[in-house]
């Protein structure tokens, strides 16, 4: 075998990013790793964990493997359930706010943080597919309600373009959506606007 395969064989086995220890278990050592570094072989994502290029690896991968406790949110949750068709430019997602906050000072992949209260934190987490790879996403209508909480903060075409999707989704549930808007605080202005979109 090759040292590439070899490389990625590691990188594969650890989930998408490897640790210094996962290399030096395999006869690398640590100035062999900082040298394929150099090299762009592999890419640190942070201080002692590497992955692949961009191009030969998958973001979610690293997604999974560094942040398991957050929840994917906002801008990424709306382009998975096709309600935006804008690309996010970094990962969107929810951390309970007692998470350390010096852990997402990563190379790669960029990540945008929303701090949550526990409370409100697991409300509406479900599981979804990233093309095989597993991540915690909010389902639709937590989702919305979120828009609905940070709309100051999100761009107003965006935020119209979701909502008039979610309206028209077969897969929506309302009653669900009308119990997290109590929770979330939001509920007389998903009401309002809700009751024009599905009214017609």
């Amino acid at each position: 075998m090759n040292q590439e395969q070899q490389i990625r064989d590691i990188i594969f086995s650890a989930g998408g990013v490897a640790r210094t220890a996962d290399f030096n278990a395999a006869g690398f050592a640590n100035y062999t790793v900082a040298d394929m570094c150099k090299q762009g072989m592999i890419v640190r994502v942070r201080n002692g964990y590497y992955s692949l290029p961009k191009e030969d690896q998958q973001e979610a991968s690293v997604i999974a493997r560094l942040y398991s406790d957050g929840i994917v949110c906002m801008d990424s949750a709306l382009f998975y359930y096709g309600y935006s068709d804008k690309t996010p430019l970094e990962w969107h997602l929810s951390f309970k706010r007692t998470v350390t906050r010096s852990r997402f000072k990563t190379d790669y992949p960029p990540v945008r943080c929303y701090m949550v209260q526990e409370s409100i934190f697991e409300l509406g987490a479900t599981t979804g597919d990233w093309s095989g790879v597993s991540l915690n996403v909010y389902d639709r209508e937590r989702t919305i309600c979120d828009c609905f909480k940070r709309r100051s903060q999100m761009d107003s075409e965006m935020f119209a373009k979701a909502v008039n999707a979610y309206a028209v989704d077969d897969k929506k549930n309302l009653a669900n959506l009308s119990r997290y808007a109590k929770k979330l605080r939001v509920y007389q202005q998903v009401t309002n606007l809700m009751e024009v979109l599905l009214n017609g």
